[in-house]
């Protein structure tokens, strides 16, 4: 009589494992803003408070990039050539890619902080703000 290998009737163990994508957790911080000035600062701020940021010129420029899907939280401008702000937010929510965002500007009003907050920004703030509060709630946001 034949003896039967039980390891050639058990799958391997990555066999049965549900294929899942493979995502690393980060703490990138990706900038967008189209005033150089206010980019290269929050650029410096950031990484001056010990976090990782990329600066990008647009919301078109982002999205090309691919780091939509690398990124762990999000300081945008409301107001830009192309595409706002706002419209970023609801791509991004369009295609089921959920990150914290931070809004930034100096034109914004009532209606589209609510509008903002809405659809899932977890901070609005009006320009000029305080350093600590955008470190805080970028903190917050990578936390959450």
């Amino acid at each position: 009589m034949a003896m039967i290998n039980n390891a050639e009737l058990m799958p391997s163990s990555w066999e049965v494992l549900p294929k899942m994508p493979i995502r690393r957790k980060t703490n990138l911080v990706a900038i967008i803003d189209d005033d150089d000035l206010m980019r290269s600062s929050l650029e410096g701020l950031l990484k001056a408070a010990g976090l990782s940021a990329r600066a990008f010129a647009s919301a078109e420029d982002f999205l090309t990039s691919g780091q939509q899907h690398h990124v762990a939280c999000l300081i945008t401008d409301i107001r830009m050539p192309g595409m706002s702000g706002l419209e970023l937010q609801a791509r991004l929510n369009a295609e089921g890619c959920k990150i914290p965002i931070i809004f930034i500007t100096a034109h914004g009003d009532a209606r589209m902080r609510t509008q903002a907050l809405r659809a899932g920004a977890v901070e609005f703030l009006a320009k000029p703000f305080d350093d600590e509060d955008l470190i805080d709630s970028v903190r917050a946001a990578l936390e959450s």
